[in-house]
């Protein structure tokens, strides 16, 4: 590192920091009027963001921002958390399958949307691959918080799109009252057979201690639908294809009419999951220190990418997924004076994934070890004046083996110093943040394997933002951010050369590629009053460098597998780097209709609109559709009753190799039932999901062509606590 570097690293470590706010109070529980109010806020709503630098109120976050917690967590519960959080503003999912899919952010995905489990990164490699699953089971969450825009820039300059923070409860952050707390959850959904149970416990040793112990499982079958798996285009090949003479040659032929025909179920997709974790902490009127292991168990298949043409391979994937993770998370309360508290956030975990053959033989395996960790100083208020700084490490050591293997066993190590500084004054409200991240990315393939890029690339990346917001009124605020982002490219990005059968493509990379750069600017618009409110977010990014994978030539990717004597028999996805241009918004609001005896009558919709286009080239691939969710709900202490509607356009702005992803529209109804009057915790839901059976597919999933998401959905589910 260059003595320029270190100087600019001393610099940012010196400077007040801040980070993760938590979502309890961290002493021990007690009658206090400060300790009342904070659970009071916690408890109240979901306008408080306690994944930001500080507990604020959303209204006064200067970018889109989203939470989900409570009955909205328990109604909108998937397998996945990309499908939990699908109906929230600005956010879709990869969809690859009902067990593999992965928040989108306003277009964002992969490399640019950070997943974290109390922030600190999930540590597998569902970044690398659609296929990948996210290890992180909703069932034990809390609450999620979706932040997009520039403060996402805290947790990582990859996270330009934006972050998902679940939060659980694995290290107690309070002791209990009562001396102990027990929740459970369980949910059966009826298209796929879904059985699915979790719980979690703490109890207090003494006056300080307390442990903790979780766990799950979910079992599945394959998926129902609304109708075939194939789009009429693909069963028109396929139909084609089957009236054509059988090739004598072929000793493994493909029935291309019964691959046509394959409807109601969706083949492959059955899964089976279970975890365990156990955690301590010690917690004072000052502070807590807690550890906590888990494990995370999973065998699932992802959809058939069926065989519409002669020539190409149909695969049914199945993968085996076990991750062993250590977290640590320490805090201090300094007392005042400068520094207000100190916190401490760590993670390892060792990954492994096992891609089986039909014969349940291991085709593909992956390894991955991760490290992460974050130091974080809040400073104490100094009048109108607020704000945070802090480091971050992360490091990954990455392997794939096997007769697939697209990337050569590679390290990544990064170093991040970041601030967050705010002024306070009444209606205006100022914001400035800083991040400087050093990353060094090297390879080192087998000995005598020429197809991988063998070295090392090494990056400084610097970004910042600047915005206020203003109160037009006691209600109402807006608010304009600008920022700067630059993003070091990732080892796949670098070092890709290889098949890769979750994806059906043949993957090339470029070791010569430069930092991502973009400019972007956000408006932002709060009103909350009684019985009304309304959050939108209008954003635009000018990208320099933007990376993105292109369907190209055969040639190209023949000739860099030639070294090896490969073949590619897969179509040829070539990372290459353009400027681009994304545009956008979403909104959502709420109204109370009226007031009849216990019952509040509410009106709520949301809206979101992505455009993406790659300079000289055309619209950027795998991006979602427009779309508006309206939805009638009627609230009580005992008894919620909601009816939505969901309506997904057309996505006719595609890449070259993409096809048209045909409108949809998605009725869901759901009835939630607090059947205990003594007893609040105890929650039953009952919802009714694509009530009409439609066959809707998401223009963001690779698998769109092949797999449509689930049909109707008859779900219940119990959440008890105590």
């Amino acid at each position: 590192m260059s003595r320029r570097v270190l100087l600019a690293s001393v610099s940012l470590a010196l400077l007040p920091v801040a980070a993760f706010a938590d979502p309890q109070p961290v002493a021990a529980e007690k009658e206090g009027d400060q300790a009342k109010n904070d659970a009071s806020q916690v408890q109240q709503g979901a306008n408080i963001i306690v994944s930001a630098p500080y507990r604020q109120s959303e209204t006064d976050v200067l970018s889109g921002t989203s939470v989900v917690t409570g009955e909205e967590l328990t109604r909108n519960l998937r397998p996945t958390i990309g499908e939990t959080l699908a109906r929230q503003p600005g956010v879709s999912a990869s969809s690859f399958g009902p067990s593999a899919s992965r928040p989108i952010l306003r277009g964002f995905q992969g490399e640019r949307v950070r997943i974290l489990t109390d922030g600190i990164g999930s540590i597998d490699v569902s970044n690398t691959s659609a296929d990948h699953a996210v290890i992180i089971d909703p069932l034990l969450a809390e609450r999620v918080e979706v932040l997009r825009g520039p403060s996402a820039l805290l947790f990582g300059s990859s996270a330009m799109g934006g972050v998902v923070n679940v939060i659980d409860s694995r290290i107690p952050r309070s002791v209990p009252q009562k001396g102990y707390r027990l929740s459970s959850i369980a949910t059966y959904g009826s298209a796929a057979n879904e059985r699915s149970v979790g719980g979690a416990g703490d109890v207090a040793v003494g006056s300080h201690l307390v442990l903790h112990a979780d766990g799950s499982y979910s079992k599945s079958d394959d998926l129902k639908i609304g109708g075939h798996a194939l789009t009429p285009a693909k069963r028109r090949e396929a139909l084609v294809s089957a009236a054509l003479p059988a090739d004598p040659s072929d000793a493994d032929p493909i029935d291309f009419a019964a691959n046509a025909a394959v409807k109601n179920r969706l083949p492959n997709t059955a899964a089976k999951t279970w975890t365990a974790g156990a955690g301590a902490a010690i917690i004072t009127d000052t502070g807590t220190l807690g550890i906590a292991y888990s494990h995370y168990d999973s065998l699932y298949g992802v959809p058939i990418r069926f065989a519409t043409q002669p020539g190409q391979e149909q695969e049914a994937p199945r993968l085996s997924v076990v991750q062993n993770r250590l977290d640590l998370r320490a805090e201090a309360d300094t007392g005042g004076g400068f520094l207000q508290k100190v916190r401490l956030r760590a993670g390892y975990a060792a990954y492994r994934h096992f891609e089986l053959e039909p014969d349940g033989g291991i085709g593909t395996a992956f390894y991955n070890k991760g490290l992460e960790g974050r130091l974080e100083l809040v400073q104490a208020d100094h009048g109108a004046w607020k704000g945070a700084s802090g480091v971050q490490y992360f490091a990954r050591d990455f392997d794939v083996q096997g007769d697939e293997a697209f990337l050569p066993k590679n390290k990544t190590q990064q170093v991040g110093l970041f601030t967050l500084q705010q002024l306070d004054m009444g209606a205006l409200k100022a914001e400035a943040g800083l991040r400087y991240e050093f990353t060094d990315l090297s390879a080192n393939p087998l000995l005598g394997d020429q197809r991988f890029f063998s070295g090392k690339r090494s990056f400084e990346a610097l970004s910042g933002s600047i915005g206020a917001s203003y109160g037009v009124s006691r209600d109402v605020r807006i608010g304009l951010n600008l920022s700067h982002t630059e993003r070091a490219p990732s080892a796949e990005e670098l070092f890709a050369n290889g098949a890769h059968a979750g994806t059906e493509a043949y993957e090339l990379g470029d070791p010569g590629f430069r930092l991502e750069k973009s400019w972007g600017l956000e408006a932002t618009l709060h009103a909350h009053g009684d019985g009304y409110s309304f959050d939108a977010s209008a954003y635009y990014n000018w990208f320099s460098n933007y990376i993105s994978d292109n369907q190209t030539q055969q040639a190209i990717c023949a000739a860099a597998a030639a070294p090896s004597g490969r073949t590619v028999d897969l179509p040829c996805f070539q990372f290459t780097q353009r400027d681009a241009r994304y545009y956008g918004f979403e909104a959502e609001g709420s109204v109370r209709l009226a007031q009849l005896g216990d019952y509040t009558v509410n009106l709520d919709a949301l809206g979101d609109y992505v455009h993406a286009n790659i300079v000289d080239e055309g619209p950027a691939p795998r991006i979602p559709a427009p779309r508006v969710l309206g939805g009638i709900e009627a609230q009580s202490d005992r008894l919620t009753a909601r009816l939505e509607a969901e309506h997904v356009f057309v996505q006719n702005r595609i890449a070259a190799f993409e096809t048209r992803t045909a409108p949809y529209t998605m009725v869901n109804a759901t009835l939630s039932l607090k059947p205990f009057p003594t007893m609040p915790g105890t929650t039953l839901t009952l919802s009714a999901n694509n009530l009409f059976d439609v066959d809707a597919r998401r223009a963001s999933s690779y698998l769109k062509d092949y797999a449509p998401l689930a049909g109707r959905d008859l779900r219940a589910t119990l959440r008890f606590s105590l």
